[in-house]
């Protein structure tokens, strides 16, 4: 079902093929997104037992290039750069100056001198307004590509393969990336996801989405949904941008601290190691609800605390979550009472991933 026309929605060139899926249309982050097609469980499994393919391409991508590229972004997002060689690809944050996240975010090392970083939707015009800023006194192009691009996530254990039965070449393992014709079609190719499962990303012209989409579906993809991909994440502990970040906490207790190198000097830095020294007063974990009841962003955790991301899990059947909780209560194994809409519900601090295959 379509969404009622809204001028000041985005749509991307997928739009017509969600529809025609049948595709339930909401407003997403300022764009008109399906958040299911046959139903959250049912996309959920596809993914877990088979291959389901997603529309990304409300996702933001910036390029940054030029003779100072590495030491600019080395300078703006937490990981260390200098470790990102051609074809790799690397999980950050961007934060302000007292620590705070702006956004977390995947970087592509495409040539030596050529980045692409991929921001969540919401943050685009923030983060490119962020990184255009900071590139002040570097020698660096900043370029916006978002509405030429499209992006494509498959997932699931078949997902390789039906991307390989279209690829002029291997695909690129988990974690490495490269140029490959899909389709017939040039596009960047990386071993991503936000799922938990194997599968790769696809980042194309946007011209050429509606193409690879038809293709992937014609070779058994299934279309998914929103609804599903939070699912998804949540069951493997994967952070949501608005959920689990934000600018008011900082990654050291967000459990982000692999992926923050305060040595490089980055925007930052300093808060973060101020943190990490002293120990963060509360923690990000995840749990596990121990009856009955879905806990839901917002409940509060009796004694301190609160969730930030909670859904019913369709692999394990039973309510799951992240909340933040005093650092003494962060535990693997800490029994947590949650306030549901006034009802008190048990929950145990559990163990990164909440589901493994």
């Amino acid at each position: 079902m379509a969404a009622t026309e809204n001028p000041s929605l985005k749509r991307t060139p997928l739009f017509e093929q969600h529809v025609e899926s049948g595709g339930k249309i909401v407003d997403f982050a300022g764009w008109e997104m399906p958040v299911q097609y046959a139903g959250i469980k049912e996309e959920h499994v596809a993914v877990r037992t088979g291959v389901g393919v997603f529309d990304v391409s409300h996702m933001g991508e910036i390029e940054t290039f030029g003779p100072d590229a590495e030491a600019f972004l080395q300078r703006i997002l937490s990981n260390d750069v200098t470790k990102l060689e051609i074809g790799g690809a690397q999980y950050s944050v961007l934060c302000r100056e007292d620590g705070g996240v702006l956004d977390d975010l995947f970087t592509y090392r495409v040539a030596a001198d050529r980045y692409l970083t991929v921001t969540n939707a919401s943050n685009h015009p923030k983060d490119l307004a962020w990184f255009r800023r900071q590139a002040a006194g570097f020698d660096v192009a900043v370029v916006d590509s978002a509405e030429a691009t499209a992006m494509l996530a498959v997932q699931g254990p078949l997902a390789r393969e039906a991307v390989q039965a279209l690829s002029d070449q291997p695909l690129p393992s988990k974690l490495r990336s490269g140029r490959r014709r899909i389709d017939g079609l040039d596009m960047l190719v990386a071993g991503t996801g936000y799922t938990g499962e194997d599968g790769v990303e696809l980042i194309m012209y946007a011209e050429h989405a509606p193409i690879v989409w038809d293709s992937l579906l014609r070779r058994g993809a299934k279309p998914i949904g929103l609804a599903a991909r939070d699912t998804l994440r949540l069951e493997v502990c994967y952070h949501l941008y608005g959920n689990d970040l934000m600018e008011s906490r900082g990654p050291i207790e967000a459990g982000l601290g692999w992926a923050c190198k305060e040595d490089t000097g980055y925007v930052g830095a300093e808060a973060h190691a101020a943190t990490r020294a002293a120990g963060p007063s509360e923690k990000l974990v995840p749990f596990k609800i121990d009856g009955p009841g879905i806990a839901r962003q917002g409940n509060p955790v009796v004694g301190g605390g609160e969730v930030t991301s909670g859904t019913l899990s369709p692999s394990l059947g039973v309510g799951i979550g992240m909340a933040y909780v005093p650092a003494a209560s962060a535990t693997v194994g800490t029994a947590l009472q949650i306030d549901v809409r006034g009802k008190t519900r048990d929950a145990t601090v559990a163990a990164k991933p909440l589901y493994q295959r």
